[in-house]
Parts: C-alpha cells; structure tokens; sequence
C-alpha cells in the first residue's frame, strides 16, 4: 500500500525544473505529476518526454491553465493515504516528512502544515515555534508545499480547491492554500501547525509581494471566500492581516484601501 504520494502540479514547460524525491529507500512512497498545457491544447510531446521518470511515478496531463485545477486531480487520483502537494522548484526533506506522517497518525490530523526552509537553509517566513490547532485567522500564511494531508478525510469531507484562485486565476490568483484549509476547518476536519521542516523552496515565490495594486486587492478579497456567507468576519480578518503588514510592504494608506478592498 501506498503511504505517501508526492503531488506535483506544474506547466508543461517547466517539467524539467522538477526534481524528485528519492523512492528508492520508500517503496511505500510515490509521484503524481500533473501538468497543464497553459492553453486549449493539449501539452506538446515535446515537452512531456522532458518529465522526470521513474518507477513509482505517474503522470497526468491536460489542456488549460490553473494550478487549483491540477491540485484537484491530483487529489482525484493520489493513491497514498497521505499526500503532500508540490511545485516544479521543491527538494523534500525525508526526515522531516517522516516526522509529519508519524504526527498524523499519532494525533488523527487530517492536515498538518510544516515549515519550508530557503536555498540557505533559513526558513522562510516567521513560523510559530511550537504546535497549534490552525483556525481561520492564523493560517493565511500557508504555503500549498507546506501541506500534508490525510487522503481519506480530505475526501470524506468532500473538499477540494476552489478553482476561482491560485495561479492562473485572473484576478484572484493567490490564497488558494489557505481557503483549502478554511474548507476543511469548516468541514469539522482537524487541522495543526507542526514546526517540523518539510521542504526546500526558493526564497522569491508568487505570494512574496505586496508591491502593485493587483496583488493588495487580490489578497483582499480571499478573505470573502474563506468566511464566505459572513459579512463581519472578512473586514476583521483584513484588518488583523494588513495590520501585520504595515511597514512592511502597507503604507496607511494601501492598508486603509486592503481593508475595504480598494
């Protein structure tokens, strides 16, 4: 049986970027590739025969963009019975992913979100330093390799990604990750913060900036989604959030605009 499934989710050019963990002491471990062509074509043999190979691994392709749509097949069809999700620029840390299964089996999580380090070895952003019980104001933060779930509850509970956000949406093209786990949360599913080190990704990514117009109101209007139906909590939510942020890529100003969503 298949304890642990590594789903990637990339573009069809940039399969070569990816470089896979090593299977060969984890029989028990294996690879789902998804790939999109970022068109309405399919994606080019041409660069499909550029995907990593190997036993164990598997891969899925299919016309379009949106990196929310891929997560979902990949949930669709990963065969472990825990999954941990990645781009094409990830390295895994073994000894830390070991550490994550062993505290979901132990604990009864149903998703645990870890820690990712920098090509330096420093981690990547302020995490907290010991474990928490993840709720809808201290998870905004998460990063989709950060993640590891348990297959059967994500399933069980019927939650996928809202394909309406995350990189190849037009206009809510981030935050993805953390509306995921405000559905499972709001499915009654549990899910902690462990500072354990999971993953190795570059220090710049899609959810580092604050610096145009287009990311501000992107960022603000995630926040209507995960409280979706509730009218209070959103505002709230973007103040604590833009709160954090002042100084720090919010001047007065674009913070006043993040809250009501200018």
């Amino acid at each position: 049986m298949v304890s642990l499934t590594f789903g990637y989710s990339t573009l069809a050019n940039r399969l070569a970027n990816i470089s896979l963990p090593d299977l060969s002491n984890h029989p028990e471990w294996d690879v789902l590739i998804t790939v999109q062509s970022g068109n309405e074509d399919s994606p080019k043999e041409t660069d499909l025969s550029k995907a990593p190979t190997g036993k164990n691994v598997e891969m899925l392709s299919f016309p379009g963009v949106g990196v929310t749509k891929l997560r979902n097949q990949v949930i669709k069809n990963a065969k472990g019975k825990y999954l941990i999700f990645s781009d094409d620029d990830i390295l895994f840390d073994e000894k830390g992913l070991a550490e994550a299964i062993s505290y979901l089996e132990k604990t009864g999580a149903g998703l645990l979100l870890g820690q990712a380090i920098d090509e330096t070895g420093k981690l990547r952003k302020a995490y907290p330093s010991k474990v928490q019980r993840l709720n809808k104001f201290n998870s905004a933060k998460a990063a989709t390799y950060e993640t590891i779930v348990d297959l059967e509850q994500v399933r069980a509970a019927g939650v996928l990604f809202d394909e309406n956000f995350g990189a190849g949406a037009e206009v809510t093209y981030l935050g993805d990750e953390y509306i995921f786990i405000c559905d499972l949360i709001s499915a009654g599913v549990r899910c902690d913060f462990v500072p354990v080190v999971l993953a190795t990704h570059p220090a710049e990514s899609s959810g580092s900036g604050w610096g145009t117009d287009r990311d501000r109101i992107a960022r603000a209007r995630i926040f209507d989604r995960a409280f979706k139906g509730n009218r209070t909590l959103p505002f709230m939510a973007r103040f604590a959030f833009g709160l954090k942020k002042l100084g720090k890529g919010l001047s007065l100003g674009t913070f006043i605009r993040f809250i009501f969503k200018r």
